[in-house]
């Protein structure tokens, strides 16, 4: 028969604004081994030891800036489920919205050139010539 143990982990806290602080930030930073689950939410070890330092943090007196920026230059901006504005997510801010347009664009002059096309007219000369190549096909 097997059997399943689950490591729970309890947090003495100072007061209920240490435990609010806890839970939003655990809430707020991503688990760096499982990619879309935040550290609150995973089973991985490295979140429990974030959690872990998130708690450490909070006891030593750190802010909530403080530990977000600690974890980022560890980490790197990956760890934040909402990354700062800056050179390197601008592509991730951005990205979407530029392909949309863009491909707005190509839609927009894909079908104005398909207008301009059907707008054509052909003069009587080019009618007739028209004409004669398309019978001496058949």
């Amino acid at each position: 028969m097997l059997s399943a143990y689950a490591a729970i982990e309890v947090y003495q806290f100072d007061n209920d604004s240490q435990q609010d602080r806890f839970n939003d930030l655990s809430d707020q930073l991503r688990c760096p081994m499982c990619l879309n689950s935040n550290l609150s939410g995973s089973d991985a070890p490295i979140a429990a030891d974030l959690r872990a330092e998130i708690y450490e943090q909070i006891l030593d007196g750190r802010s909530n800036d403080q530990i977000i920026d600690f974890m980022t230059q560890r980490y790197g901006d990956f760890i934040n489920y909402r990354p700062p504005l800056n050179s390197g997510t601008f592509i991730l801010w951005f990205g979407p919205l530029i392909l949309l347009l863009a491909g707005l664009v190509i839609v927009w002059r894909m079908g104005k050139a398909s207008q301009k096309l059907k707008s054509i007219e052909l003069t009587y000369a080019e009618k007739q010539k028209l004409t004669q190549l398309l019978a001496s096909k058949k």
